[in-house]
């Protein structure tokens, strides 16, 4: 690991310094304000002192030219499962079309008939043999309607199937047709074994699917996708953009298992209100246990700006909330505990049971595996948990762990991290995001 100290007459200049010379994936170790020169003391000048650290390796410094291998042709690629599920659209499709020109033709050629016999109205009773058409006392005019609304929605049909696009488009001939339905998105379609692969457990599957097909369109051409996003905005609770109070200020405790990131995501929210917003916050830390938990938060409130109080009984925590009672938002950071460890647990709930009103967020980490995230949550019940936060989205390969855990329990979804970046790697959790990561889009 390479590290280095800067020196600068302020702050923000020594940070840009750290930036401009080891890139923004370095990892602030140390700041230190002093003063230098003079003589006895006097003539003095103020400087700040960063110690910063990177990974030579992942710094990536410019290298010489390597040679590039012989070029080899690539393995032919398997079809992935949405290229299935648009080619699977394609057959039932052509059927539509390949009825609705018959339809056409048969209704040109009964009105043709219709015209030479000279007579003002259609009249067969019981249908007629070219497909089950009833044009019984159709009046002509009604006719030549019919028609040109029929070739009208076959050329739109055949634009739609000229158009290359990303996710299959649910059309008015697919949407309407009676057979449409249960053929688009049946429990075994290639979305439902997208969903599969993802770790969606099969009853969760099934009521995706039959949400989204009974969904009613928004449009005529409303992807499959915005169906799919409005299925998860309806099945699962998304906490949305947090709304800070007028006279008091929103007081969030992240509480979780050990190694979630509950420190970082403190920061991280704290940043992202305090520098991205402006809003007025405050950070007080419980963690008094772990080695660095204190000088890592005390790092990131100088840079930031922002006051932080250490808080090792309930009674210090009350007393912190006072002093910063006129900001917007208040952050406490808790000791990270062991699912298992009753006796700690129970410990920190009577820490947090006092007169003020905290928001208990539960920090969970996207790699861990769907008994134990159950059983995580089990043993942190007790603390009445607001919301879930889920981190490490960027070490995770699949997501029907987190599907699975917020239908199932009818959780409250506030935020992803997906990285250690402050304040960059965090963002509201949304619909359209779970269902990009699920797609594996935007999700590293």
């Amino acid at each position: 690991m390479l590290v280095k100290t800067f020196q600068a007459a302020s702050m923000p200049e020594a940070l840009r310094m750290v930036k401009s010379e080891l890139g923004p994936d370095a990892m602030i170790l140390s700041t230190k304000k002093e003063k230098v020169g003079g003589i006895f003391g006097f003539f003095c000048r103020q400087v700040y002192r960063v110690t910063a650290a990177i990974d030579p390796v992942r710094k990536a410094p410019v290298a010489a030219p390597v040679a590039q291998p012989a070029y080899r042709e690539p393995p032919p690629r398997e079809r992935t499962a949405r290229e299935e599920m648009e080619s699977s659209m394609l057959a039932p499709l052509a059927r539509e079309l390949k009825d609705l020109r018959e339809k056409v033709e048969s209704l040109t050629r009964r009105e043709e008939e219709s015209r030479a016999e000279v007579r003002p109205f259609v009249a067969v009773d019981g249908g007629d043999s070219d497909g089950g058409l009833n044009l019984k006392n159709i009046p002509r005019a009604d006719l030549e309607d019919i028609k040109k609304l029929l070739l009208a929605t076959l050329a739109k049909s055949n634009e739609g199937e000229a158009r290359d696009v990303q996710w299959p488009i649910i059309g008015e001939n697919v949407s309407r047709s009676p057979r449409s339905g249960d053929e688009l998105l049946p429990e075994n379609s290639p979305l439902a074994r997208e969903l599969a692969a993802s770790g969606i457990s099969t009853d969760l599957i099934r009521k995706i699917i039959d949400t989204l097909n009974a969904l009613p369109l928004q449009n005529d051409n409303q992807s499959l996708k915005g169906r799919l996003v409005e299925t998860l905005g309806r099945l699962i609770k998304f906490a949305g953009t947090l709304k800070l109070k007028k006279n008091s200020p929103r007081i969030i405790a992240l509480v979780g298992p050990t190694g979630v990131g509950k420190t970082t995501t403190t920061a991280k929210l704290a940043a992202m209100y305090a520098l991205n917003k402006g809003n007025r916050v405050a950070l007080i830390t419980m963690d008094i246990f772990r080695v660095g938990a204190i000088e890592q938060l005390k790092t990131y409130s100088r840079i930031m700006g922002i006051p932080l109080e250490v808080a090792s009984t309930p009674k210090e925590l009350e007393k912190a909330v006072d002093r910063h009672s006129a900001c917007d938002l208040i952050v406490i950071d808790t000791a990270g505990r062991s699912h298992k460890d009753k006796e700690k647990l129970d410990e920190m709930k009577n820490f947090l049971e006092n007169k003020i009103p905290v928001e208990v967020y539960l920090c969970l980490s996207a790699t861990t595996k769907d008994l134990e995230l159950k059983e995580i949550l089990n043993r942190f019940k007790i603390f009445q948990v607001s919301k879930v936060v889920f981190t490490k989205i960027d070490e995770c390969e699949s997501f029907g762990n987190m599907v699975n855990l917020l239908m199932k329990d009818n959780l409250q979804i506030a935020y992803f991290t997906t990285g250690q970046r402050v304040p960059e790697d965090i963002e509201i959790a949304t619909p359209a995001k779970l269902a990009d990561m699920i797609f594996h889009e935007g999700a590293e």
